[in-house]
């Protein structure tokens, strides 16, 4: 076995049940008629569904009982978390870390005070960062199907509030399926951020997750998180074999299939924050996969109903201050968005509405606003500007 760091972090140092298949019928809270993905028979859905949630639960409850038994390099994180993150790391339990398998560090600045969901939660890793991100007058909340997982999760619920020195735990752990926030009582406009670490991969209905999230963000909400991407389609014979799966690869978003489906569940724009090409590293898995290329991204996405499907130019101009904890001299929105404290950016109206309708509003003074119409924003290309001064076109808008 190649015992790669696939799934894990490089800079690592509960719940109430789901139904059962015999409740449902199609597989433990999934309803039936969820769409799967393109090019499966809508008749064979439930089945498929089911026959994945079971080989993920296996994979992640059974077969792995840490970092290195993972078998490739496809989900290691290599980039430096932030250094608020940094400082939290020493303070999670080691069972916990021992048993993280991720591929970004998907959380965002300004989480004070805020209500945190984590899908695909596993041990716990994110969510207890989150938990002192979010301090005692915030909430956390984690979701994974995997028992195993969720019972290590929940074990530490009150060591965690005791080591950030909280009256009382801030996090839940829930444990039922991301396609299905609704039976776990995840209300609609109920929750600030979310969060996921390469998990969505994993789901064998990918638009349902994508539209439960934009159901249960509130308006402004931000959609943060970290996932594997290919560059064109898996055939199913290799996206329904177990350890290719549980590696997070068969099952891996077509960024194509990503930015349309993305526009179909409601959101207009949305940016990567970072793209870091992956290696197999298995002569195995790269015999089965080596036809396509596969990337780490992190996704950054907002729940605003005035965001447009282009880049248009409004003439407005953005002003950072510098006051998010841990970015005194510049902001980065995406991977082409760099806001310098005190420096003027031109930016397109869907980047000013992020910027201000959104809880960094507090951070930024944005001068224009929408009612003179300069046609598509000149700065959309198709590739990124390291300055900040241009946008990528990803859904057609500003990504």
């Amino acid at each position: 076995m190649n015992k790669g760091l696939s799934c894990c972090s490089t800079f690592d140092g509960c719940c109430s049940q789901p139904p059962t298949t015999e409740d449902t019928g199609v597989g433990a809270g999934v309803r039936a008629g969820v769409e799967v993905e393109a090019g499966v028979d809508a008749g064979v859905g439930a089945t498929i569904e089911n026959s994945v949630h079971e080989s993920v639960r296996d994979y992640y409850g059974k077969v792995l009982q840490g970092k290195d038994d993972l078998k490739t390099s496809s989900c290691c994180c290599t980039e430096m978390p932030p250094a608020e993150i940094r400082d939290i790391l020493p303070m999670i339990a080691d069972e916990i870390l021992d048993r993280f398998y991720g591929c970004g560090s998907p959380l965002p600045p300004l989480l004070e005070g805020m209500t945190v969901l984590d899908l695909g939660c596993g041990t716990g890793r994110d969510v207890y960062i989150a938990s002192k991100l979010v301090g005692e007058s915030g909430r956390v909340i984690g979701v994974d199907m995997t028992t195993e997982q969720i019972e290590i999760a929940s074990r530490y619920q009150e060591e965690q509030h005791r080591r950030f020195g909280y009256r009382a735990s801030n996090v839940q752990f829930l444990q039922g399926y991301i396609e299905d926030l609704g039976s776990l009582g995840i209300k609609d406009n109920s929750v600030d951020v979310v969060i996921s670490n390469c998990v969505i991969n994993l789901s064998p209905a990918k638009e349902q997750v994508f539209r439960e999230i934009y159901r249960v963000l509130k308006p402004g909400g931000e959609l943060f998180f970290s996932d594997i991407f290919s560059d064109r389609r898996i055939p199913e014979s290799l996206r329904t074999d177990p350890m290719l799966h549980g590696e997070c690869l068969s099952g891996v978003l077509y960024t194509e299939d990503f930015r349309r489906m993305m526009a179909k569940t409601g959101w207009n724009d949305f940016r990567y924050t970072s793209i870091r090409s992956l290696s197999l590293d298995s002569e195995e898995i790269e015999s089965r996969l080596g036809f396509a290329a596969f990337s780490s991204r992190t996704v950054r996405a907002f729940k605003l109903d005035d965001l447009e499907d282009t880049c248009e130019d409004y003439g407005q101009v953005a002003y950072y201050d510098g006051s998010i904890p841990g970015y005194p001299h510049f902001f980065d929105l995406d991977d082409h968005h760099r806001f310098f404290t005190g420096k003027p950016l031109l930016v397109c109206g869907n980047t000013a509405s992020m910027i201000t309708n959104t809880r960094y509003g507090k951070a930024f003074k944005v001068i224009g606003d929408r009612s003179v119409h300069f046609g598509v924003f000149g700065g959309c290309t198709a590739e990124s500007n390291a300055d900040g001064d241009s946008c990528q076109s990803s859904v057609s808008a500003c990504c």
